[in-house]
């Protein structure tokens, strides 16, 4: 059976591409029935692979420790198989293209442990609530590459799509805990495996949860984010601040630069779309942030429809506080010992370069998680049709904030046979840190010099 047949009936009515418009009450009325809060299908698969969603993990599913680290709820169990590079042709119904390069790119080496699926994904009752209110009043304006009626919500745009843009916007407007802090490494081994680690310090704040901002001037506002380097000596100091806009065609992102070295100030209009990343060796772009981030302007968006994927997911062992970097970062890819892979339904959104637009990538496929609505898998082709770049997103729930995250991201360049990792915190004093208080004046160019002190 090809793995490209849609599943169900339900995504086969999401195809229409042109609808603009807020779903019906009776639409709205299947989330939290047959949907689940969020819109994903609460029902499990045919063949008893996928579950029931039952409302996702409890908020003490596991210890956590006193730097807030989750424990691994699954810790006692095994892989049920694993898919190899002399493998992977029995299991290719439910692999996808950018998998299969990796197994052919790295036949040896790069492996999937394949877990028991859990459904694990759960959040507040009000983040509940203020996606029926998205269902029922947002729409797309200025051809998708905005919100109307988006700051009465503010999560999860669209929970029943009916378009890939659509879809799109899920994972831009998904719910990520509110305002956080955290510490992080990237790096960007080398094809023998070594590498320098870059440290940043993150935070990011949304206009709902922010003191002293002018909520009528800002509200076309997504978030506002603010990451330092700590490390190493000769990039400390630097500081990003970006302010995200709803609809970045009408109001483009703002960005700004501290130089510590020159300490100065300066507009950063390179940040945004696919201007190169932060200390990134060229390994990638700005929009490949968070797995796809920025205004979806220069793409049409196709939804090819529904599928069973195996992607990452509950990677509790590798976000653990007891393994080191070099334990995790390795030639080619990451030890993918230490990775979880189940079985789940995911939407697959395919992105074709407008004419006339530029992008490095004239074509990428998205694979999106029905339950939290993040990218966990990408694939990003040349101008000459050729697959370049595969993205994972290596997923875990942290059920005691009950927000969903990743241990870390990864991007691996088929043709230089190197990769990037970040969001990497093993070796860090804490794990994310959600709720600080947040003011405007944080996140200001005025700031950053203040930001920046080495």
């Amino acid at each position: 059976m090809k793995t490209r047949k849609l599943i169900g009936a339900l995504a086969l009515s999401f195809l229409a591409s042109s609808v603009m418009a807020a779903v019906s009450p009776e639409e709205a009325a299947k989330l939290g029935n047959s949907l689940t809060p969020i819109g994903a299908e609460k029902a499990g698969n045919a063949a008893g692979t996928i579950p029931e969603w039952t409302g996702g993990l409890p908020t003490d599913a596991a210890p956590v420790d006193a730097n807030n680290f989750v424990g691994n709820p699954f810790a006692g169990e095994q892989p049920e198989f694993t898919i190899t590079g002399q493998n992977y042709e029995q299991y290719k119904d439910h692999l996808v293209e950018g998998q299969i390069a990796m197994f052919k790119r790295y036949p040896d080496t790069y492996k999937m442990p394949v877990y028991k699926t859990h459904r694990t994904v759960a959040y507040p009752q009000d983040v509940y609530e203020r996606a029926k209110q998205s269902a029922l009043n947002v729409t797309l304006v200025d051809g998708g590459n905005g919100l109307q009626n988006y700051a009465q919500s503010r999560v999860f745009a669209f929970p029943i799509p009916q378009s890939g843009i659509e879809v799109i916007w899920n994972h831009l407007t998904r719910y990520l805990g509110g305002n956080a802090r955290r510490s992080l490494v990237q790096a960007t081994p080398q094809t023998n495996g070594s590498y320098t680690l870059v440290h940043f310090e993150d935070e990011v704040a949304y206009p709902n949860q922010m003191d002293g901002l002018d909520q009528e001037k800002t509200a076309n506002a997504l978030l506002f984010f603010k990451q330092r380097v700590t490390a190493p000596a000769r990039l400390a100091g630097n500081v990003l601040l970006v302010h995200d806009s709803l609809n970045q065609v009408k109001e483009p992102r703002k960005a700004w630069v501290y130089n510590a070295g020159q300490r100065r100030v300066r507009l950063a209009p390179q940040v945004a779309y696919d201007g190169p990343g932060t200390a990134s060796d060229g390994l990638r772009t700005t929009d490949n942030f968070g797995m796809y981030s920025g205004s979806p302007d220069r793409y049409d968006w196709k939804l090819v429809g529904k599928r069973e994927m195996y992607v990452p997911y509950s990677n509790y062992k590798l976000a653990s506080p007891s393994l080191k970097y070099s334990d995790i970062i390795k030639a080619g890819h990451l030890n993918q010992d230490l990775t979880r892979y189940e079985l789940h339904r995911v939407w697959e959104i395919e992105a074709n370069l407008k004419s006339g637009e530029r992008n490095i990538y004239a074509k990428r496929r998205f694979f999106i998680d029905e339950d939290s609505w993040a990218i966990l898998a990408s694939e990003h082709y040349d101008g000459r049709g050729q697959l370049w770049r595969v993205g994972e997103a290596m997923q875990f729930h942290n059920y005691a904030r009950q927000v969903s995250g990743n241990a870390a991201e990864t991007l691996y360049d088929l043709i230089a046979g190197r990769y990037l990792v970040i969001g990497l915190n093993n070796e860090e004093k804490s794990a994310f840190q959600y709720g600080f208080k947040a003011s405007a004046a944080d996140f200001t160019p005025a700031a950053l010099r203040n930001a920046g002190v080495r």
